[in-house]
């Protein structure tokens, strides 16, 4: 595949910081580079120098001749007073397809399914603000497609459909992830930012599972190398403490390759150290045997005029840990809130226990005061916190949560959106519960943060509901699953392969073809025979087959329309997109004519 854009030796930095240097990169044609990386090692920042919207400060860039690159910022924003239409059409210039901004972004948002494009902006899900930016960016007709974080916001049928998209796009795509199971479905290759390696990067060709197996036998080489370093920096170190005799046999040589020697040490020991620094808690459970925590009885909530749920029957068991799965709006959050206490329901019972215990966490973070500093976040009070029956110092209790003693100052507005997650993690750690409820918890943390989530998860010994789109963290801690499908309903899965079969069976089948719909009858009136002449009624007769005919060319151009190769062939894109502006006038004319053949069929 001919290579699209090479960097070679890329270095980044700020005052405080160096986020990566030496880091080199390059991208074919067709391919789907996953990019990942503990948070802070700089992913959004390479991405937004290969994009052109940030320069390095140092290293090169060299890309193909008139490479067209877009980038799609985590944070889908758009006036709310827009359109999908106006947000599409504001992004694109005018080319020499022959077609106007207006019928370039009707093309691209009819195929990331957009029906209504005159809807407001402000009541789309996230899924759906998704789909527009990722519609906004296809219409600009990029060679490579640059997707920072795609995933975070969107349930779990969000990420589904955003991965079949990934896999059937023909261009490039780089995309910024800390999904594991997105990243093994839909990479070809993975490249992690990391001082843990040469360079600053390490990569590898294949899905996950395959980019894990090959980091892992870097990582054990390179851990055998500072072993075999230090055993000669020791022989050395012996040679240059010898006496006054050794000393007259040396040369200059020998001296320079003990120092070489020590240097590459400390250079190979810090890497082998950068990947052990990953985060340590445990949630504190109160370590109840009460056989029912929380039983929720015929339970119905309505918001508005939509019935989320009824008759639900829930009971929630030390060691019960339920995944809840459905799309955005169809009443996870809500349920956990009528669990928390915070609702009630409009019918039904909800018992708990005696002195039930439950720690919540938000997606929305709203229990985060902006306004603290990162010590008056983790410990209100005073410098101590007080962790399962220990003492520990505010520095050394940040430092558990990766953050280093100097931005114990730091405003919690001022930290990304993982740091966030960490002070929220950090404190609910120190809560007894019985229950966990977790909206989104693996949002903007990175790959190792979540891994010590789950071990931590794994190990409390009380009951979990959580909701995330973080399949491989869903598979691996719940032990059942809860459904709601936004019609009101609510059914319970053994896995989340069963609950994906049930949802492509449930899905709407795709409309057979059939004949137009005939227009609409009159009243019964006596109406005058041979009011149409020989030729008319010879057109009459044969309108219906003309207007099957003409909508079956239709469908056939929106499916070459919708073909992605269609993307790297502008002539022929051209074409398409004319012909099936053409036949759907046509189609239009057809029924209008038809009308008017039977209202002149009827009068008199």
């Amino acid at each position: 595949m001919p290579t699209l854009l090479s960097a070679r030796n890329l270095m980044k930095a700020y005052p405080s910081n160096i986020l990566f240097e030496g880091v080199s990169i390059h991208v074919e044609d067709g391919e789907r580079i996953g990019l990942i990386g503990p948070n802070g090692s700089g992913k959004t920042t390479l991405l937004k120098i290969l994009s052109g919207s940030l320069q390095p400060d140092s290293g090169e860039i060299v890309q193909k001749r008139a490479l067209r690159v877009v980038y799609v910022d985590q944070d889908d924003r758009f006036a709310d007073d827009a359109t999908p239409l106006d947000v599409v059409r504001a992004g694109i210039d005018d080319d020499d397809s022959g077609m106007d901004t207006t019928t370039r972004a009707s093309i691209a948002l009819s195929k990331l399914g957009f029906s209504d494009l005159q809807r407001s902006v402000a009541t789309l899900s996230g899924g759906w603000r998704k789909r527009l930016s990722l519609a906004s960016a296809l219409a600009k007709d990029p060679d490579v497609l640059m997707l920072d974080e795609p995933t975070n916001h969107l349930d779990l049928e969000g990420v589904l459909w955003l991965e079949n998209f990934v896999r059937q796009v023909s261009i490039a795509i780089i995309f910024v992830t800390h999904d594991r199971q997105f990243l093994e479905n839909t990479a070809t290759r993975i490249i992690e930012l990391s001082k843990a390696y040469p360079g600053g990067s390490f990569e590898a060709t294949g899905n996950y599972t395959e980019f894990i197996k090959r980091k892992d036998a870097f990582l054990d080489a390179q851990r055998a190398a500072q072993t075999s370093i230090a055993s000669r920096v020791r022989r050395d170190t012996a040679w240059l403490q010898q006496g006054i005799q050794g000393r007259q046999t040396r040369n200059k040589t020998q001296v320079v390759a003990a120092a070489s020697r020590r240097d590459e040490l400390k250079t190979t020991t810090d890497r082998n150290q950068a990947p052990s620094r990953t985060a340590s808690f445990a949630f504190h459970s109160t370590q109840r045997k009460t056989k029912k925590l929380l039983a929720l009885q015929s339970v119905a909530k309505s918001m508005g005029d939509k019935q989320l749920f009824e008759s639900l029957d829930l009971t929630l068991t030390p060691g019960q840990r339920i995944g809840l799965l459905g799309v955005n709006g169809s009443g996870k959050t809500t349920l956990m809130r009528l669990m928390s206490g915070d609702l009630d329901p409009d019918s039904g019972n909800i018992k708990r226990a005696d002195n039930l215990q439950i720690v919540t966490f938000s997606q929305h973070r709203e229990s985060l005061n902006q306004n603290q500093t990162l010590q008056e976040a983790l410990c209100p009070y005073g410098e101590t916190v007080h962790y399962h029956g220990h003492s520990i110092h505010v520095s050394g209790w940040a430092r558990r949560f990766l953050f280093d003693a100097d931005q114990l100052s730091t405003r919690i507005s001022n930290l990304s959106g993982g740091e966030q997650a960490r002070v929220l993690i950090a404190n609910l750690t120190l809560l007894p519960a019985d229950v966990l409820l977790l909206d989104e918890p693996t949002n903007d943390l990175d790959i190792p943060s979540l891994e010590v989530l789950e071990q931590a998860l794994l190990e409390f010994s009380g009951a979990i509901v959580l909701v995330t789109h973080d399949r491989f963290l869903l598979e691996r801690i719940a032990t059942e699953y809860l459904s709601l499908n936004d019609q009101g309903d609510a059914k319970w899965y053994a896995s989340i392969q069963q609950w994906n079969s049930a949802r492509i069976k449930a899905a709407p089948p795709t409309p057979e073809k059939s004949k137009p719909a005939q227009p609409a009858p009159k009243a019964q009136t006596p109406s005058k025979p041979g009011k149409l002449s020989y030729m008319l009624q010879l057109e009459y007769d044969g309108m219906e087959e003309a207007i099957l005919k003409a909508e079956t060319q239709v469908e056939h151009l929106e499916t070459e329309a919708a073909d992605p190769a269609l993307s790297s062939d502008h002539k022929r894109a051209a074409t398409v997109y004319s012909n099936l502006k053409d036949g759907q006038s046509r189609v239009a004319d057809l029924y209008a004519r038809w009308a008017q053949l039977d209202a002149m069929k009827n009068s008199g």
